[in-house]
């Protein structure tokens, strides 16, 4: 059994319903079909930006009741480009820090112009408190995500080998290199509990057999260390987010960022340290 999943597939412990029905399937079909032209990994990702800043014109500057319709399905459409950018990546031989950098960036990028968009529709009817719903709304979904990426990276690696940022020595300079190390310290914050797995982890690369143990035991475990971080993800924020807009406003959006996603946050931290704390007991038991 090789630690690394197929070159495009994911693990289907690291996919919910729609990503495994639609959108990871959708993805590899559309990278496959974009190995063979020039357009690369990183332009897929700018399109998707503009995708999500072209969802908050449709909700916010337009807002009739046809093209909040269009923007809930171009924000749908749009987590099939995000996980495009990756798979032609990989498919084409260009995984690099640098695109990861890229793909955070766009992502990001894209979601914070959705925020200001529609924070400044929700500021015609709450004025300034508009602004404190969004920011501090906006503010929750970055620190949620990033403890949902890395939750879900940090699992990659220990079940299946898969690197990422943290584990590349050649990782970008500049801007992109200040932004990642930035990305790394919020995660290192969030998800200081796997910090002990991680060592065990890279420990056990001069041993083979130790590593595959450590990987099958890591499997053991990951359905209850992933689920609370699927939550967290992307998909049921663009499902509240279309909600909220059908139902007039999106205020219910932040709110529910604010709130109900923020206690899933901290109990996701709480119960990332049992399910640790757990996975080093099973991999210190078959050393004894």
């Amino acid at each position: 059994m090789e630690l690394q999943p197929s070159v495009t597939g994911k693990p289907r412990e690291l996919q919910g319903f729609l990503n495994r029905t639609l959108y990871h399937p959708a993805a590899r079909r559309l990278a496959r079909a974009l190995a063979a032209t020039p357009i690369t990994p990183n332009m897929v990702s700018v399109f998707g930006a503009m995708m999500v800043v072209a969802t908050g014109i449709l909700y916010a500057r337009i807002g009739t009741p046809a093209a909040i319709a269009a923007g809930f399905a171009l924000h749908l459409l749009w987590h099939v480009v995000d996980g495009a950018d990756g798979d032609l990546a990989r498919l084409t031989g260009r995984a690099s820090p640098s695109g990861e950098v890229v793909d955070g960036l766009c992502d990001y990028g894209g979601h914070v112009v959705l925020y200001l968009l529609l924070g400044a529709l929700l500021d015609d009817t709450l004025g300034a408190f508009a602004w404190v719903l969004a920011v501090g709304a906006g503010g929750s979904r970055i620190i949620q995500s990033v403890f949902a990426e890395s939750s879900r990276r940090s699992y990659q690696w220990w079940a299946y080998g898969v690197p990422w940022l943290q584990h590349n020595r050649s990782a970008p300079t500049g801007v992109g290199g200040a932004l990642g190390k930035a990305y790394l310290g919020v995660s290192h914050v969030l998800t200081g509990a796997t910090a002990k797995v991680n060592a065990i982890v890279a420990g056990a690369e001069v041993d083979p057999a130790e590593r595959q143990r450590i990987a099958r035991l890591a499997r053991e475990v990951g359905p209850s260390f992933l689920f609370l971080p699927g939550v967290l993800g992307a998909n049921p924020r663009t499902i509240i987010l279309g909600l909220s807009m059908i139902a007039g406003s999106p205020m219910w959006f932040f709110l529910v960022e604010l709130t109900i996603l923020n206690v899933v946050l901290v109990a996701a931290i709480l119960r990332q340290r049992v399910q640790c704390r757990r996975l080093v007991t099973l991999i210190a038991r078959g050393r004894s």
